[in-house]
């Protein structure tokens, strides 16, 4: 258990119980902070004026979205600008003490003495919480007071007496655990064993990964419902897999598929068959002997990647347009007589795609490839060139062999990830000639459900969604079996 101690002897009926009352406490103390971000547990919810679609979190960090639902009753006279101010500063103290009860959780793995200081700043995060949920009830009485209680809304809603109860009973469990602790000893030391501080460093990550990428996929569900945008949920029909049975009944949808299927796994195919690039470039990079030419250059071929895409076709159009510095260059010298726009064409789009794709990630890609020479033990080459190796067979049969393992990660991920090209390169470069053979699976979904000035479908935007996703997993298994075959390993 974490917080035990070598010198302190505890039964292992003790330890249990120990072990027990801590479990629901750092459980409760992780339901206070879902509850933050949960609009249904929002106990600062004191007005029909404020979004229903607001947590305490947003409420916390962003008072101009608070304040936007208030504008009309300010202006009015219905409600005044400082009881507002009143609600943001109890909700910033709510979450900020919330903060603190978190922290305390995580100081509850140390050993002993952090354990039993991360429980009393618990404790006090409970109750700074408590008091500062009370700062509301000022803000309640002034709204109760305004001229128009019909679009005010004065309320005080069940989710402030269940947050209210689970602060309290996580003060309580804090105290019950303070009880069962033992006292520390003098030797004792504000520590925590490395694999908790180790979870705690990766902790962040996991809950922005959760965030980012799994609880997106709650949004599915409109895939099985009518949804008409600007409608609630509820108010739409329920069709079941109707979606799912257009995408591949009606023709058109079929033939859109199969278009955007097409130019999507070319353009992925183009760049995982050269995706060996950055790694040759990383090499020759750094086989260069100069360290200046090899930092200038390492400098202009990554800063590209940094440039967003609105910004590449600005240079694209400024180049390649009728009037850009190409047309300019080929009529004065006499090669050309009539402008041409290059941009306006869709033969070759592909290549020309993968190109820009090239010239703005070549350098950022190269990054990890110089990382990996650079771990790559030096009496390798030491021992090469005693034996009369030169530079050459050095990268040959040190360097290479080296970047493989780095490469064939890379390499995987790009595999499973063949569906998704993003979107921003080919939204800014799509016109009338190219979208044909430029409208990527990314792309096709954006339009799909946000086409036509955000009137688009969206269930069968979020049915072909769906189904990318599931593709994209079925390609990373099977690339991940292949990868064990090569090297004799079992897929079981």
């Amino acid at each position: 258990m974490p917080g035990t101690n070598s010198i302190l002897v505890v039964s292992k009926n003790q330890l249990n119980k120990i072990n027990t009352w801590m479990f629901l406490l750092r459980g409760c103390a992780i339901l206070i902070l879902i509850s933050t971000f949960i609009p249904a547990l929002n106990p600062a919810m004191v007005s029909g004026l404020i979004d229903k679609n607001s947590a305490l979190f947003t409420m916390a960090v962003s008072y101009s979205s608070l304040v936007e639902g208030f504008t009309r009753a300010i202006n009015r006279g219905w409600v005044n600008s400082g009881t507002v101010l009143n609600i943001y500063i109890s909700s910033l103290l709510t979450f900020l003490s919330v903060a603190a009860i978190v922290a305390g959780c995580c100081m509850t793995l140390g050993k002993l003495k952090l354990q039993r200081l991360g429980i009393k700043i618990i404790i006090i995060g409970c109750g700074a919480a408590i008091i500062s949920l009370l700062l509301l009830f000022p803000a309640y009485y002034a709204l109760c007071g305004s001229t128009n209680l019909n679009a005010v809304q004065p309320m005080i809603s069940y989710s402030y007496l269940i947050f209210d109860i689970f602060l309290i009973v996580c003060a309580v469990l804090g105290f019950v655990n303070i009880k069962l602790l033992p006292r520390p000893s003098e030797n004792d030391k504000y520590e925590m064993e490395a694999k908790y501080k180790l979870f705690l460093m990766a902790l962040p990550f996991v809950i922005l990964c959760f965030l980012f990428s799994y609880l997106p996929l709650w949004g599915w569900r409109y895939a099985f419902f009518d949804y008409t945008p600007g409608l609630g949920l509820s108010w739409n029909n329920f069709v079941g897999l109707k979606w799912f049975e257009f995408l591949f009944k009606n023709a058109a949808s079929r033939a859109d598929i199969i278009r955007v299927m097409t130019n999507t796994l070319a353009m992925s195919g183009i760049g995982i068959a050269t995706s060996f690039l950055p790694m040759a470039f990383a090499i020759c990079l750094t086989e260069i002997r100069s360290l200046k030419l090899r930092k200038s250059i390492q400098v202009v071929t990554t800063i590209p990647n940094f440039i967003s895409w609105v910004l590449v076709y600005s240079l694209a159009f400024a180049m390649f347009s009728t009037e850009g510095f190409v047309n300019t260059v080929l009529i004065n010298l006499g090669l050309e007589k009539t402008a041409t726009n290059f941009l306006m064409s869709g033969s070759h789009i592909w290549l020309k795609m993968w190109l820009w794709g090239t010239w703005k990630g070549l350098g950022w890609s190269a990054i990890i490839y110089i990382a990996a020479i650079s771990g790559i033990d030096q009496q390798l080459y030491e021992a090469a060139t005693v034996d009369g190796a030169g530079r050459f067979k050095k990268i040959w049969h040190i360097t290479i062999p080296g970047l493989m393992p780095t490469f064939y990660v890379l390499l995987l991920l790009s595999i499973a990830g063949i569906l998704s090209n993003g979107m921003d390169q080919y939204y800014v470069f799509r016109n009338a000639a190219n979208q044909n053979s430029i409208e990527v699976l990314d792309l096709y979904v954006y339009l799909l459900g946000l086409g036509s000035g955000g009137t688009g479908n969206i269930p069968l935007a979020t049915v072909v969604g769906m189904l990318k996703s599931v593709i994209s997993i079925t390609l990373l298994m099977a690339a991940n079996w292949f990868s064990k075959l090569l090297r004799g390993e079992s897929i079981i």
